[in-house]
């Protein structure tokens, strides 16, 4: 099949299932968001020199391609998907969680972003996996959310890039700097 079809030359785009919608309607708002949340993490895996956050994040980009066909589905026709994210996949990224937290023991409060490459990336994938996470909430609100995992999973996976990120400035030597809520003139 070719990368170019021109079926979206109209402003209009194929849900999984067949149905057609507009290029801005919530469903494709939110998987195209979704896909942009999956580039970042394979920038953030690009990046990395570490191989414990490479096989989360290459995990992780896994779970969002599955996320992706869920969303593009269009009602009925569970059959057409290859896989659903379930509480298995939620439990994985709270067990990290709670394990990256153990190790880190990071201090409350917010951190200024940017103390190396990958560690920006992932605060990027973080702040983005939360546009998803708002998206999926108004399609829920619109009753044509089916898996409600989904909300869940994308809830764990921003605490999960936080912590990911914090990890990788650790590796690297490091420390996180908190804001000091002052103008500087």
């Amino acid at each position: 099949m070719p990368i170019s079809t021109k079926k979206g030359d109209k402003g209009f785009t194929g849900l999984l299932g067949g149905r057609r919608v507009p290029k801005y309607h919530l469903r494709p708002e939110t998987y195209g968001t979704l896909d942009e949340l999956n580039s970042f993490l394979g920038m953030a895996r690009a990046t990395s020199r570490d191989q414990k956050a490479r096989k989360i994040l290459y995990a992780i980009q896994n779970h969002l391609f599955i996320m992706g066909s869920e969303l593009a589905l269009s009602g009925g026709g569970r059959n057409l998907l290859k896989g659903e994210i379930t509480q298995k996949e939620v439990d994985w990224l709270s067990r990290l969680s709670v394990d990256f937290e153990t190790l880190l023991k990071p201090e409350p409060g917010f951190v200024i972003y940017g103390e190396t490459q990958v560690s920006s990336v992932l605060d990027v994938a973080r702040a983005v996996s939360r546009r998803v996470e708002r998206l999926v909430a108004k399609i829920k609100s619109k009753k044509m959310l089916h898996n409600l995992k989904i909300l869940e999973y994308l809830n764990r996976l921003s605490d999960v890039l936080y912590l990911l990120a914090r990890y990788e400035e650790k590796k690297a030597g490091v420390k996180p700097k908190h804001p000091f809520y002052q103008v500087i003139r």
